[in-house]
């Protein structure tokens, strides 16, 4: 699916999550929002999240500059990105190979504003390919206008073998 082709029901997205991890995550950002277009980060209570806290990775998003800053991450998250990633501009924290393609998906989910589901394969870390499922959630302090990005990742951990290359397959656009 492309950019421009989405989904105009989140009810549609939640019947397309195949992890229970991730549809739990969705609902809950579901009823965080409420009646407003997205959540704020205090609404989404992210110790309602506990069970699947080790998936999660997040940003804040500065719409003057442009930037993408890394807010939280969980344990899968850090594996990859270490403990350096919150504070970290989304260019440190990715290697130049995955960087243009990440802040495209982030800038379009945060801006448009969408949420994104991708499945298959996730990541490639030299000739190893990890599958799973990925879901990109936008925020907004005022409910409207997006400021940051909760993300989640639920796959099945590899060996840590060498330089991580992220794979953005089957990708499915929701407009929120």
């Amino acid at each position: 699916m492309l950019f421009m082709d989405r989904v105009p029901d989140f009810e549609a997205l939640l019947s397309r999550i195949q992890s229970p991890a991730l549809l739990a995550l969705a609902q809950h950002w579901n009823a965080a929002r409420g009646k407003k277009r997205m959540p704020c980060w205090a609404e989404l209570s992210l110790g309602d999240c506990a069970p699947y806290a080790k998936l999660l990775w997040g940003f804040a998003y500065d719409p003057k500059s442009q930037m993408f800053t890394g807010c939280l991450v969980g344990a899968k998250a850090s594996r990859w990105f270490g403990e350096t990633f919150c504070g970290a501009r989304l260019d440190e924290v990715h290697a130049p190979v995955n960087f243009g393609e990440a802040q495209r998906i982030l800038t379009e989910s945060v801006t448009t504003p969408s949420a994104a589901r991708f499945s298959g394969r996730l990541f490639k870390s030299d000739n190893f390919v990890v599958s799973g499922e990925r879901l990109i959630l936008p925020v907004a302090e005022n409910g409207v206008m997006g400021d940051g990005i909760l993300g989640a990742s639920d796959y099945a951990p590899p060996p840590l073998l060498g330089r991580l290359e992220m794979i953005h397959e089957n990708g499915e656009w929701y407009a929120i």
